[in-house]
């Protein structure tokens, strides 16, 4: 499966963001889905992760109760809706997928997409 990621931009604090990651080639249903993060200088970060079929999703502590995962399986595309963003969420974002693990650990991910820049200024 190919994932491409977009949705991101330049945002103000507080301001809302959702990204998308479009899936191609295997149905989109087949994987759960995942997102990173990459700030500058720093490693790539678990964020959020949501089983196949909508039934679970794990969540950051940095992120919990301010972004919210969803999919459309019919659309092969999977969201990350972003509300009350801080400077500290600037980074690069990353959506990846793999055969059911929801977990933070990026082995579990076997596909993953480009990057979406994602900038809040203060």
């Amino acid at each position: 499966v190919q994932l491409q990621a977009s949705g991101g931009g330049l945002v103000q604090a507080g301001d809302s963001l959702n990204l998308s990651c479009a899936a191609s080639g295997r149905p989109f249903s087949d994987y759960a889905m995942g997102w990173f993060r990459q700030a500058p200088g720093k490693e790539r970060e678990f964020i959020a992760a949501l089983t196949r079929m909508n039934t679970y999703a794990n969540y950051a502590d940095s992120v919990k109760g301010r972004f919210t995962l969803s999919r459309d399986n019919a659309r092969n595309t999977g969201y990350l809706q972003m509300n009350n963003l801080k400077p500290e969420d600037t980074a690069v974002y990353f959506c990846a997928a793999g055969p059911g693990y929801v977990g933070s650990a990026e082995a579990g991910y076997h596909y993953w997409g480009q990057g979406t820049q994602v900038t809040v200024s203060s």
